[in-house]
């Protein structure tokens, strides 16, 4: 019965992800995998037979308790910092569960004790690889959250001699993984080295993700998960638990593929992201703003919902600054006025725009626009050199042509929306800085763009009531 419970959970599993994947079945693919996942527990407490649940009980409700808050609580906005809390606590759950395997057998806390029962190679090998990556996704997802909320710079965190003590950290992790392994075979001091390996992998996450800037945060984020995936199938080696070496390979899979997508819209490498630093290399846009932008043209709303109100042709760019401002709903009822007006509107999705892949999506798909007007980079750049009118709002490197146009960009290479073909280009921000790249943006002085000033919901809410007189 449990193999056949663990085949149902499985084949959910897979369902689920595959559901996931079209934005019309993503949410019942949620609910199924969740399902999947309330069945493998129950099918995991059937088959460990007699346990006190008293513990299981409250971590159940707590647990519960603490997802539900966060489920209604947490901003779409705050979306990211979420996930990448998900990822550490995959990670960290896989470093506990392979320690509590150490205990078990019959270490009891001292580490100077022998172990009772002799570990196969196989079994240690799997068990120091789950610490390993546990720890590193653990650390390393909170230096995401912190980053991401702000608690730290966004920015690259480096110091000389950087890189060579993270190699330095590396080799010591070989060492102890190395001695995890064999005094696994029943010597003293397992619990020690298993100890120690779980210090030095936790430190060396950090010191991985810390010279990371924030503009790569989706690319991290994607890693990251992919890590926790890989640590939730390690450990599903250590405790002869098929089903979670399925799931663990299923979201270490997906996440692999999706950090390839990404490194690939970025047109990067995964070592350039992990290693280049990238852009701690902001005296270029260190200066002043008049002097950077010596022409830029500013508009209100009266004056864009003028030439919104006259456009046939339009696309809207979302960005990182929409989601701030949680102007998706009102992005809508514009795009719902112009069209009923009798004009082409569509949405541009770029695949790193926001603080994680699909960030934009999910905004936009939670204000109910249509699915079929999201189209992503590869869809709709053509497109641009045709349009009357892109809207973009709080995007910033991602419609930056400097990554067309100058070879001395540190962006320079990255498949960017074409919007500076456009006929007018109105751009929402609240100022004229940078974004998480660090670098000025060479559209806004454009003579086919215009500055629309101001916090994204405030300014689309005054544009959608402008619209509306004119009709």
């Amino acid at each position: 019965m449990i193999a056949v419970l663990y085949l149902i959970s499985s084949v959910l599993f897979i369902l689920g992800l595959k559901m996931l994947t079209r934005v019309s079945t993503a949410r019942n693919g949620n609910i199924l995998s969740s399902s999947a996942m309330l069945l493998a527990i129950v099918a995991t407490l059937i088959e460990m037979g007699k346990v006190d649940y008293t513990w299981i009980l409250a971590g159940l409700v707590v647990g519960g308790l603490i997802g539900g808050i966060m489920a209604v609580k947490v901003q779409m906005t705050s979306m990211p910092e979420m996930v990448a809390v998900f990822n550490g606590f995959g990670g960290g759950a896989s470093v506990l569960v392979a320690l509590s395997y150490l205990w078990d057998k019959g270490l009891g806390g001292d580490a100077s004790q022998t172990l009772n029962t002799m570990i196969h190679v196989d079994i240690s090998a799997t068990l120091a690889l789950s610490i390993v990556i546990g720890s590193v996704t653990f650390t390393g997802s909170l230096v995401a959250f912190a980053k991401l909320k702000g608690l730290i710079s966004g920015q690259p965190i480096l110091f000389p001699g950087n890189q060579v003590l993270n190699a330095l950290l590396a080799l010591s992790m070989i060492a102890m993984a190395v001695g995890t392994v064999i005094y696994a075979q029943g010597s003293d001091q397992i619990s020690l080295f298993a100890l120690v390996l779980t210090a030095i992998a936790a430190v060396l996450g950090i010191l991985l993700v810390t010279p990371i800037g924030g503009a790569d945060m989706p690319v991290v984020i994607s890693l990251l998960n992919s890590y926790s995936g890989l640590a939730a199938a390690a450990t599903g080696f250590v405790l002869s638990n098929n089903l979670l070496i399925i799931s663990g390979a299923l979201v270490g899979a997906s996440g692999l593929i999706l950090t390839k997508i990404m490194c690939k819209a970025m047109n990067r490498s995964l070592a350039n992201v992990l290693f280049g630093g990238f852009g701690q290399e902001v005296a270029s846009g260190s200066g002043k703003t008049g002097d950077l932008y010596p022409n830029v043209k500013s508009c209100g709303p009266e004056e864009c919902a003028m030439i919104m109100e006259a456009a046939r042709d339009v696309i809207i760019v979302p960005g990182y600054g929409l989601a701030v401002a949680q102007a998706q709903h009102a992005t809508r009822e514009l795009g719902d006025l112009l069209i009923k007006n009798g004009a082409t509107v569509r949405y541009a999705i770029h695949p790193v725009a926001g603080r994680m892949p699909g960030h934009m999506n999910v905004l936009l798909a939670e204000s109910n626009v249509p699915h079929e007007l999201l189209l992503d980079l590869d869809q709709i750049n053509d497109d641009f050199k045709n349009c009357d009118v892109v809207l973009i709002l709080g995007a910033n490197d991602v419609i930056n042509p400097a990554a067309e146009k100058d070879p001395n960009s540190p962006i320079y290479g990255m498949p960017i929306l074409k919007a500076y073909e456009a006929k007018t280009v109105i751009v929402n921000k609240r100022s004229l800085s940078a974004g998480f790249a660090a670098i000025p943006n060479d559209l806004f002085n454009y003579d086919n763009t215009l500055m629309l000033f101001g916090d994204a919901k405030k300014m689309i809410t005054a544009v959608v009531q402008e619209v509306k007189e004119m009709s």
